[in-house]
């Protein structure tokens, strides 16, 4: 099918190429290209024009986010998804600074990387659910443009709480669990925060909140 999204996976070890190359196989919206661990290999899958590029973050003899910018210097630019083992905070921020849409940890359940690959190809910026606290700490003092406690007042109460539960690093589906509410339930109220907020991703609204907090916590007068 044409509308299918056309994917290229990066790994060093043939395991995670096979297993990830089946798991998108077997969802009717992807399309698996190829799957390598050479860069030379890897141009050529890159020259069929693929919606997203999925890497491996250590690897060896060329790390992913050495291999992405040798990838830029070259001209390619497909939009890129870290998936890794690494839970580093520094890691995390060399790879945003690469230019990567979405970081996922290799420990995920499957259906929660479908579905961070499915947002990453809908425009969002996507990090591992143990990874949000991480990236909240990092874009925190680079918010700008809002003014948390104007901005948060459109938000109705439900939507403050799953708010909350975001910034904790909480998937849509503990959300749901949380609150006793539907997946879908959760997801359409996402979309309605990010809509009021006027942002383009989960994770700047969570940082908009913890601004919100933070500005909270400075106005408490201390306590004898």
């Amino acid at each position: 099918m044409s509308d299918k999204l056309k994917v290229v996976l990066v790994d060093d070890q043939g395991l995670c190429r096979r297993g990830l190359s089946e798991l998108l196989a077997n969802c009717y919206d992807f399309s698996v290209l190829g799957a390598t661990d050479n860069i030379a290999e890897l141009r050529k899958l890159l020259d069929e024009k693929p919606d997203l590029l999925i890497i491996d973050l250590r690897m060896k003899p060329l790390d992913g986010i050495s291999m992405l910018e040798q990838l830029r210097k070259a001209g390619y630019l497909t939009p890129a998804i870290m998936l890794t083992m690494s839970d580093s905070e520094v890691d995390l921020k060399n790879a945003i600074r690469a230019g990567v849409r979405g970081y996922l940890l290799k420990d995920m359940a499957p259906d929660d990387v479908v579905d961070a690959i499915r947002r990453v190809a809908a425009g969002e910026l996507v990090v591992a659910p143990t990874m949000t606290v991480k990236m909240i700490e990092m874009l925190r003092d680079e918010q700008s443009g809002q003014d948390p406690k104007n901005s948060l007042k459109l938000l109705t109460e439900r939507e403050r709480e799953i708010l909350q539960l975001l910034s904790r690093g909480e998937s849509n589906k503990a959300i749901a669990l949380t609150l006793k509410i539907s997946y879908d339930t959760v997801k359409q109220h996402v979309r309605h925060i990010l809509n009021k907020l006027n942002l383009s991703s989960r994770v700047k609204a969570a940082v908009l909140f913890a601004k919100e907090q933070g500005n909270a916590d400075d106005d408490t007068p201390p306590r004898c």
